[in-house]
């Protein structure tokens, strides 16, 4: 698959992922893709178990809002803010194609932060 393709398929998981429909948003993933979550150590085997643990979410996501999408090749990077509730979660998805469809995908997630006074002079913040 070119570029195009992957770009397409990448773009139609995160609106089935929006929409809440975890059929269309795991049709992405090869069966026995591999999912990293580094930050709490967590591997998840099988596209199956993906989907299982994605849709008992005790707090499901009251939303996304997608950044950027940046690859080429075979490798692609998604950032993206989740929200749950008031509360929201910065993330980065890596996905690595193999054959049309994600082999191995590593998402992390980093919580906001108050920015240090000091630098103030140097940034904007963003809206």
């Amino acid at each position: 698959m070119d570029e195009q393709g992957i770009r397409a398929v990448i773009d139609k998981h995160w609106a089935a992922s929006a929409a809440g429909d975890q059929a269309a948003e795991h049709e992405i993933y090869h069966d026995d893709a591999v999912c990293e979550y580094p930050q709490s150590g967590e591997v998840i085997r099988g596209r199956a178990n993906l989907q299982a643990l994605r849709s008992h979410h005790p707090g499901k996501p009251a939303g996304f809002v997608v950044r950027r999408i940046v690859g080429e090749g075979n490798l692609w990077v998604t950032e993206y803010v989740i929200a749950y509730g008031d509360k929201r979660a910065f993330t980065v998805s890596i996905m690595e194609f193999h054959d049309a469809k994600v082999s191995h995908e590593t998402q992390y997630f980093a919580d906001p932060f108050d920015a240090p006074a000091w630098r103030a002079q140097w940034v904007e913040k963003e809206a």
